[in-house]
């Protein structure tokens, strides 16, 4: 173990680490997986909490998915589908097609949720090129999203700490308007909620004509797992339609069950122009991602003078892939997954809320399906909040991280914007895994309530 540590130390360049975390010498290595667990090389088990990140949504060791892509790969390994196209992403296509909203039934694949919406980007432009509006090329996103770390995407996530070394090169495309966190004991119609008027009074700041679209999240995942007030999509769909502005779904998280339905949209009742989607499209085990986007805007395209969508990549629908995500949505429907999250998104959701208040360092608990933020603060009951130097020595790479890796429980130390713990646990997880879950999580905020109080 101290062996396959030290390789790692010195040869492996982490995602988001703190090099000090990364040169600890109880650097976490986990070696193997199965149902909702897992273990590291010393064979301690730890509760995947997290489902890795958003994505492990059939949980750990299916024998049947690895045999999918094992066949795949001793049939045809690999072929692109640029001017031809295999059976697998041809049948991932069409079953993707089968379950999503209305006429969303073009797709387009790529590998990552970076790239799904760097294609969203780049069709809205493509779209509205074909229509003779060449002006149209802001986008209308916000704040606290997450929408990836490729330089297009990262101009439309809103975190600061990770677009500030990058701010030169990203373009100022995007208008960055309040995300739904402040809308959230709003009373009244949805069209006078505030994060909906910001939304509007944005484009017509900018001038509609120049606005190519408006992209969030069904259940925002930067600031913590933030639910929209009732209508609130539905009014992002009116204000689309009335100034010709596309509406993107980021579904790269929401999407394959995290919601308890195949796709978040469909909880919120509205059909996007686009859904961009990855992680749980194959349970995480090979990596895709793609773009969904509705038939006339595809058609639009190919009858415009470019005659094409200008965007590809080499490993786009990779037949593995795509293999494998047939698989895995197949599992996911015959297996009756979706029905198992909405009838325990209660146990979890009205567990945390029960751990709230039973611990005076929890201010609020969000969420819905398995897709959940724990929000901390010093003395919920005082109304008083954690200091900067409390919030410092919680997280990024704090005590938080130890709490959570002493409980045996992976679930996210989150710092976008509050101190928070992010738990998402697999789509199959059952009553008894979630009890554990909660058990474990509330030994966590045992450890965070005596520490804060050892630190007045």
């Amino acid at each position: 173990m101290t062996e396959i540590r030290a390789k790692a130390q010195a040869h492996l360049v982490p995602h988001f680490t703190r090099g000090d975390a990364w040169q600890r010498d109880d650097l976490l290595i986990i070696d193997r997986g199965e149902g909702c667990y897992v273990a590291d090389t010393g064979g301690d088990e730890y509760l995947d909490g997290l489902s890795g990140l958003f994505c492990t949504n059939l949980g750990h060791g299916r024998s049947d998915l690895t045999a999918v892509a094992a066949k795949q790969m001793d049939r045809l390994a690999f072929s692109p589908n640029w001017s031809s196209a295999h059976p697998s992403s041809i049948e991932a296509s069409a079953l993707i097609a089968s379950v999503a909203p209305a006429d969303l039934n073009r797709v387009f694949f790529v590998n990552s949720g970076s790239e799904a919406v760097e294609s969203a980007l780049k069709f809205a432009r493509c779209y509205h090129l074909a229509n003779g509006a060449p002006d149209r090329q802001k986008v209308i996103a916000r704040r606290w999203a997450y929408h990836g770390t490729t330089l297009g995407a990262l101009a439309v996530t809103a975190i600061p700490n990770f677009r500030d070394p990058y701010e030169p090169m990203l373009g100022g495309f995007v208008r960055h308007v309040d995300n739904t966190l402040g809308c959230s004991g709003h009373s009244g119609p949805a069209a006078e909620l505030p994060c909906v008027a910001a939304v509007e009074q944005a484009i017509l700041a900018e001038g509609p004509e120049t606005v190519a679209m408006v992209i969030a999240e069904p259940v925002q995942n930067g600031r913590g797992a933030l639910v929209p007030p009732d209508g609130y999509w539905q009014e992002l769909r009116r204000i689309c339609d009335t100034y010709g502005v596309l509406l993107c779904a980021d579904e790269v998280i929401n999407s394959f069950g995290r919601l308890g339905h195949w796709f978040g949209s469909e909880r919120f009742g509205v059909v996007p122009d686009m859904i961009t989607f990855a992680k749980g499209v194959t349970s995480a085990y090979v990596p895709l991602g793609g773009l969904i986007v509705r038939d006339p805007l595809v058609e639009r395209v190919w009858d415009s003078p470019a005659s094409m969508f200008v965007h590809g990549a080499t490993f786009g629908g990779h037949p593995v892939a795509t293999a494998v995500a047939v698989a895995n949505m197949t599992a996911m429907r015959d297996e009756l997954v979706f029905d198992g999250v909405l009838a325990n998104e209660e146990r979890l959701i009205g567990g945390l809320r029960a751990l709230m208040e039973s611990h005076n360092c929890v201010s609020d608990v969000r969420g819905a399906g398995f897709f959940c933020a724990v929000e901390l603060t010093r003395d919920r009951a005082a109304g008083v909040g954690l200091t900067d130097s409390e919030f410092a020595e919680l997280l990024p790479g704090g005590v938080l991280e130890r709490f959570v890796r002493e409980a045996r429980v992976l679930v996210r130390p989150d710092s976008r914007g509050a101190a928070m713990l992010a738990v998402a646990p697999p789509l199959v997880a059952d009553a008894s895994v979630i009890d554990d879950l909660l058990a474990r999580v509330d030994q966590v905020l045992d450890r965070v309530g005596g520490w804060l109080r050892v630190s007045t």
